[in-house]
């Protein structure tokens, strides 16, 4: 049973300053700004969290887990001190009361442990800022990018002529399949061009290195 329609998204954080949010904390998942992320809710506290939100602005942050802490999530394991700010835009609740959730990404925020009266942590959440590139190296990245991009899918896939750099270059990390570690500092990169540049020597890496593989394979 679908309990609502698709929710109007809100501005996040427009006008404000620090504020308070929920945290669901999960290890090894990373909230990019404009992707859905589709969650299974079944566990008493974050049922009772999206029900909260339905109720108010429908934002949660989603925090990744720190590495090595994915058998605490029973209590309250640390979290990256960066993450994903994002806000539920459809759900829908099961007949035993778990919730399938479809998380769109609002923006990438820093955040600190709050107080919370609720049986699920909060977060004090400020929003960061990217540093756009210099216009004058926009086509060159735009192409290294959108390249590297399409070179991992399917002859069919298309991207939008005016995509953001920013979200181009996160469209390549996700399609890297990169373990945590490296992961996160990319994910955390505010200065795109420096993130672009990043993520664009990883995927060489791992092209050379498919490249290596392929090639011992034949030999053999």
């Amino acid at each position: 049973m679908v309990d609502g329609p698709r929710r109007t998204l809100r501005e996040p954080l427009r006008g404000r300053g620090p504020r308070v949010a929920p945290l669901f904390p999960l290890p090894k998942v990373f909230l990019f700004p404009g992707c859905v992320m589709p969650l299974h809710v079944f566990e008493p506290r974050y049922r009772r969290m999206v029900e909260d939100l339905l109720d108010g602005t429908g934002q949660l942050v989603m925090g990744t887990v720190e590495h090595g802490h994915a058998d605490e999530l029973a209590g309250s394991p640390p979290v990256r001190p960066v993450a994903g700010l994002g806000e539920i835009c459809r759900h829908e609740r099961l007949p035993d009361g778990r919730y399938l959730v479809w998380l769109f990404g609002l923006t990438r925020v820093r955040i600190r442990e709050a107080a919370s009266d609720k049986p699920y942590r909060r977060v004090a959440v400020e929003p960061l800022y990217e540093i756009a590139p210099p216009k004058e190296r926009e086509p060159d990245l735009r192409w290294r990018l959108a390249a590297a991009i399409l070179a991992r899918c399917d002859a069919s896939t298309r991207l939008p002529e005016r995509i953001p750099i920013s979200c181009l270059a996160d469209l390549l990390l996700q399609r890297l399949g990169l373990p945590q570690a490296e992961l996160e500092p990319l994910f955390e990169e505010l200065d795109v061009e420096q993130r672009a540049e990043r993520v664009l020597a990883a995927d060489a890496r791992r092209s050379t290195r498919g490249t290596r593989s392929r090639r011992g394979t034949s030999d053999d």
